[in-house]
């Protein structure tokens, strides 16, 4: 929203609210604002202002009325292009309040309001940037963005910032939608250097903020996302008392903060948005903040918690998958998560948030021993990775897809895969994610009879769980530390041979690990083969003699 008006009063009301606005100091310019349309009618420029301030501090209502306001002030001083700038940030208002209808007719009110204009002003700019934004609601990308797209040439050729930033995020959104990630990048690095170099006025800044954040994160650019949080948190910073924005750069924060393993801090931030949340009009973020706590319980092993916090995300409108399936899981509950985690992939076709609930399908999968699923999952991420080639992105579907090479008895290239998924975790500096790489380096060298690699990795494993206090992991890695036998025996084959020494049927067996007898009985087949026996009970004997129980 633009600057103030040009009447001054030196020492009046009006000019203090000039002032405190130019220094970030939204309640002062509110307040003074206020009190000098209390004494005269302020001008179009000036109600803008205080439109402006409004909204920085929460008050929807108050920024609207000054909108309206400033509209008609416009219009009656047959500044129609004004008119219809005023009219523009009614309809965003308004879509942010999720009042389609009211967006819709504000935005055809500002379009009609620019009828006699040149079809290459700046405020024509606006009017295609928010006909984008609604393409790309209802998914028509290509249309998408071929308005933004005309309104950044005329955010350029009228050298009106707010235009080109406002379109160059419409125009990166559809690249991304449009499977052109790495092009979407270099507009939202354009956008972002307009902000950070304060061009763009205060709610299109922070606009832009948020949008390329948040799909930077979606597209797993963790270096980005880290980058220009840092600069949003600055930005945020200059202004002690924003309502509106402030919220969403705590949850970026609380998300940067659980990847670089404080997971403490992760959930105190995350809190604090939450409140500083509270009844903005940004309020929906709450869902991430809360999914975000949740995942923090559930690694954590606090799953009660976390079974509160998914189902919180879910009241806020975040879907509480993939994390929900996995925690069901972690309760015993693995058919439960499997379904969960197939509805979520049969509603969503856009390959980046499906690479999002991927990984967790693979790690279903294999969980139930279904090996086609998980195969197919990992085939479809490693796809995606390609495609997009961010390294958190290679380094989930490297990750998988060794998964998948372990389960089917294939170490040697697992261990190519987890040496790329490691070294990218790790410049990533994501601890987390390396320690459960190196639990699978571990099973894998532990496959090729190399013991002492497997000890080392399980070691640095299990000492990185303890410091983060993810519990359920260690205390896997735990049991997995020591020497084992030279007998070749996966994970889910160790599993088997001890349910058979503890006098498990084969159908008991099938039960307690969720697979079918079938299943079972081919595991035990293989067990005999490796341990040289030929009956359960000298399965039995092996793995008593051996410590495997």
């Amino acid at each position: 929203m633009p600057e103030g008006g040009s009447r001054t009063q030196p020492g009046s009301d009006l000019v203090r609210g000039r002032v405190a606005a130019g220094g970030f100091a939204w309640p002062q310019a509110f307040e003074a604002l206020s009190v000098a349309e209390g004494v005269e009618p302020l001008v179009g420029g000036d109600l803008e202002l205080m439109a402006t301030a409004a909204y920085m501090i929460g008050r929807v209502p108050e920024c609207l009325s000054a909108l309206r306001r400033a509209c008609e002030a416009h219009v009656r001083a047959r500044d129609l292009r004004r008119a219809a700038r005023a009219s523009f940030w009614m309809s965003y208002v308004l879509g942010n309040l999720r009042d389609a209808a009211q967006a819709s007719g504000w935005l055809a009110r500002a379009e009609r309001l620019l009828d006699a204009e040149p079809v290459d002003c700046a405020e024509q700019g606006l009017v295609l940037g928010g006909r984008a934004f609604h393409q790309m609601m209802a998914g028509e990308f290509a249309q998408a963005l071929a308005l933004a797209q005309h309104a950044a040439r005329i955010g350029r050729s009228s050298g009106d910032a707010d235009v080109l930033g406002l379109a160059l995020t419409q125009v990166g959104g559809a690249l991304v939608r449009l499977g052109r990630p790495r092009e979407a990048m270099v507009c939202f690095d354009e956008a972002m250097v307009a902000v950070v170099c304060d061009e763009i006025s205060p709610v299109a800044a922070g606009t832009v903020y948020c949008s390329v954040i948040a799909m930077c994160t979606e597209l797993a650019d963790l270096a980005r996302a880290r980058q220009w949080t840092d600069a949003l948190n600055a930005w945020c910073e200059k202004q002690p008392d924003l309502v509106v924005f402030s919220g969403q750069c705590l949850v970026h924060r609380a998300e940067l903060l659980r990847l670089r393993g404080l997971w403490s801090e992760a959930i105190e931030e995350a809190e604090r948005a939450c409140v500083r949340l509270a009844g903005a009009i940004d309020a929906a973020v709450t869902g991430a903040a809360r999914y975000l706590q949740a995942e923090v319980h559930r690694l954590s092993g606090d799953l009660s918690a976390a079974e509160m916090a998914y189902r919180q995300a879910s009241q806020w409108g975040h879907d509480p998958c993939p994390g929900l399936a996995l925690l069901r899981i972690a309760q015993g509950h693995p058919a439960a998560g499997r379904a969960a985690i197939r509805r979520a992939l049969g509603e969503v076709t856009d390959r980046i948030q499906r690479a999002r609930l991927l990984p967790a399908e693979v790690e279903l999968a294999l969980a139930a021993d279904e090996l086609v699923p998980a195969q197919r999952a990992s085939q479809e991420l490693l796809e995606i990775a390609s495609q997009v080639g961010t390294p958190a992105l290679q380094a989930m579907a490297t990750h998988a897809h060794a998964s998948v090479l372990l389960a089917r008895g294939e170490p040697a290239p697992a261990l190519v895969q987890l040496r790329t998924s490691t070294a990218l975790w790790l410049d990533l500096d994501v601890p987390y994610e390396v320690a459960r790489s190196r639990v699978l380096i571990a099973l894998a060298c532990r496959q090729l009879r190399d013991e002492d690699n497997a000890a080392l990795e399980l070691s640095a494993a299990v000492r990185t769980f303890l410091s983060l206090g993810a519990q359920p992991d260690r205390r896997r890695a735990e049991k997995l530390v020591g020497p084992r036998p030279a007998s070749g025996l996966t994970v889910r084959e160790l599993e088997v041979l001890r349910l058979v020494a503890a006098g498990g049927t084969n159908q008991a067996i099938a039960a307690v690990l969720g697979l079918s007898a079938k299943t079972v009985e081919r595991h035990l087949s293989n067990v005999y083969t490796k341990l040289g026996v030929a009956s359960r009970a000298a399965a039995t004997a092996y793995a008593y003699q051996h410590d495997l129980v």
